[in-house]
C-alpha cells in the first residue's frame, strides 16, 4: 500500500511517516497541497492523508480538485486536521473526502482508518 501525506509540518509528516513505514506502508510526502495534486496524479497513491490547515490552497479546496480530476477521483482521501468542529466533517466529506480524523491521532487508528479507506 502507497499512501501519500500532504502536510505543511515537518513534524507533523515525520510522525505519521513513522507510524506508517513501522506498518510497512510505503509513504510519499507533498508539504502543500498544489504539490499534493502533482504528487497524487504522479505517484497514483493507494490513498491520500490530507491536512487541511496549509498556506495557499487549503484541504478542502485540494480535496474537492482531486476528488473530481479524472485521474485521481478514485483515489480515497482521508482528511486529518485539528478542526473537529461538526461543520468542518460535514464541509469535508462534502468535498470528497473518504474519512475525516481529528488530531491528534493514534498510531493503529491511523493505520486502521486508512487501510479501511483504501477497501471502501
Amino acid at each position: 500500500m502507497k499512501v501519500l501525506i500532504v502536510d505543511d509540518s515537518p513534524t507533523e509528516v515525520h510522525v505519521y511517516k513513522t507510524y506508517l513505514e513501522k506498518a510497512g506502508i510505503d509513504v510519499v510526502v507533498a508539504d502543500t497541497a498544489e504539490d499534493g495534486i502533482r504528487a497524487a496524479q504522479e505517484e497514483a497513491p493507494d490513498v491520500i492523508l490530507m491536512d487541511v490547515v496549509m498556506p495557499g490552497m487549503n484541504g478542502f479546496q485540494a480535496t474537492r480538485q482531486l476528488s473530481k480530476e479524472g485521474g485521481t477521483a478514485s483515489i480515497p482521501i482521508v482528511l486529518l486536521t485539528t478542526k473537529g468542529a461538526e461543520t468542518d466533517k460535514v464541509w469535508g466529506m462534502r468535498q470528497g473526502a473518504a474519512d475525516y480524523i481529528v488530531k491528534p491521532v493514534k498510531e493503529d487508528d491511523l493505520v486502521s482508518r486508512l487501510k479501511s479507506a483504501v477497501q471502501g
